[in-house]
């Protein structure tokens, strides 16, 4: 209690635009693409790291916000249904704007249902205040269908759907992603540029436009904003080394990114290779997830390298129930002995896709011992 009302006092001092970012995934990536956009005109501050939890965000507000900062974006996420994790974090932050990035299956284990998933996100929206603006996805149906206990204005942002401010005109390149941005409101359409890759991505930006929108950035500095978007470390961040390219995708952990990371590695020129242990915390629907991620796999990837054959047993009936040479398949314990692999299977122009990381508690060979 000591922590909480001396972060909250801070936060009434320092009179920032506080606004909150929850969702079953995709949340440190929209963080970033908000901060990346929002700091062409503001001084702005989001939440370090993974401290997204209640007691993570009076530490960052108390101990690393200082008196200079505009704006804060706290992400937020929540440990279970039990927990009210978001309500409490807005209790401490008190924001005024809002993103659910998307409700999906992530973490099933702990909520039980989708509905309860559904609900503790929703704690965000209905913990606005009434002027408040919440900015949520035309395109998600547990977004959609939920019936929002606040009067706080909404805009819907979208892809399939022309909502407020929604994409069209998509293409996407090995280099990234060009598509326009049509704001309905002004009749009003600019021409965007992102290093980053696939269909989530465009949501976040769409979702940090509509923020940036309200919040007095002009069209051009929301062009520059999107152009100034930075590689999100571990998500589908393309690094160079000496003798082949890694898409770095580690912190994925659910069927959605795991797709878009496939469908990122096909656009790439070269040999393709992919290293995974698979996902987890998906309940009942693991493993029909890893089965339909070794279908998507299999029309893709030239080497599948599999970490775990226990954990990795869908994926690997998955790639053979389409017909997958069995000969480009490889199942190891440990993921270091990948490296040793790929040095074996790479040509002159190799792209290596690093999807998933699993916590100790499930490295196979340590299991083992």
């Amino acid at each position: 209690m000591h922590y909480k009302k001396k972060a909250r006092k801070k936060l009434k001092e320092l009179n920032t635009i506080n606004i909150g970012i929850t969702g079953s995934y995709g949340k440190t990536s929209s963080k970033n693409i908000l901060h990346d956009i929002l700091s062409v005109k503001y001084r702005t501050y989001a939440s370090p790291g993974n401290l997204n939890t209640p007691l993570g965000l009076m530490k960052t507000i108390n101990n690393y916000l200082d008196k200079f900062e505009e704006i804060f974006i706290a992400e937020m996420s929540v440990a279970d249904k039990k927990s009210n994790d978001v309500k409490r974090s807005c209790d401490i932050v008190k924001p005024k704007y809002g993103i659910i990035t998307n409700i999906g299956i992530a973490h099933l284990e702990n909520f039980k249902t989708i509905e309860n998933i559904q609900k503790a996100k929703f704690e965000l929206i209905e913990n606005l205040p009434e002027n408040g603006i919440g900015v949520l996805n035309a395109d998600d149906p547990k977004q959609v269908e939920y019936k929002i206990k606040n009067k706080c204005k909404i805009i819907w942002i979208g892809i399939d759907n022309k909502a407020d401010i929604y994409a069209t005109n998509i293409k996407y390149t090995y280099e990234g992603t060009t598509f326009d941005c049509i704001f309905k409101k002004d009749n009003k359409k600019i021409s965007l540029k992102t290093c980053l890759f696939e269909k989530p991505n465009i949501y976040n930006i769409l979702a940090a436009l509509a923020i940036a929108y309200e919040l007095g950035l002009s069209y051009d500095e929301m062009i520059k904003g999107v152009s100034n978007i930075k590689p999100i470390e571990h998500r589908l961040q393309v690094k160079k080394l000496q003798n082949y390219t890694i898409i770095d995708d580690a912190y994925n952990s659910n069927p959605v990114g795991s797709k878009m990371a496939v469908d990122v590695l096909d656009l790439m020129p070269g040999r393709k290779i992919i290293v995974t242990p698979g996902m987890i915390e998906l309940k009942d629907k693991e493993y029909d997830a890893n089965y339909e991620f070794g279908r998507q796999i299999s029309k893709v990837a030239d080497y599948t390298i599999l970490i775990g054959k226990k954990q990795t047993k869908p994926i690997y009936n998955g790639l053979l129930s389409n017909n997958y040479d069995k000969n480009k398949i490889f199942v190891l314990n440990d993921v270091k002995d990948a490296f040793t692999l790929i040095e074996k299977l790479r040509d002159n122009k190799t792209y290596v896709l690093l999807e998933n990381d699993l916590p100790d508690l499930f490295n196979e060979k340590k299991m083992s011992k």
